[in-house]
């Protein structure tokens, strides 16, 4: 098992097509549609949307490994999310598998 873990609370991670970088670019502009960047937020900080984008997206991905590869779809790829940046960033990797 591999475990992606991003320690932020305004990017993510996740899992989808990485074979045409077009679905990248729908992905952000439906997350950007559905959360604005400007709305009735409280937050202070004045990064409220990226704070909603990360939640959505998610923190984690557990991806299968055999015989030392990932296993991924044909067409699937790992996806860093930034919501409020660009920032230095932290992403943490961690394998285990069969003793």
């Amino acid at each position: 098992m591999c475990y992606v873990y991003v320690p932020h609370t305004t990017a993510g991670v996740t899992v989808n097509e990485s074979y045409d970088p077009m679905v990248a670019r729908d992905i952000e502009c439906t997350l950007s549609k559905l959360v604005p960047r400007l709305g009735d937020y409280l937050h202070e900080e004045g990064n409220s949307a990226a704070h909603v984008k990360a939640t959505l997206v998610g923190s984690t991905v557990t991806l299968l490994i055999n015989e030392g590869a990932l296993c991924l779809g044909q067409w699937q790829g790992v996806y860093f999310c930034e919501f409020d940046g660009p920032r230095t960033r932290r992403v943490l990797v961690r394998i285990a598998g069969l003793s």
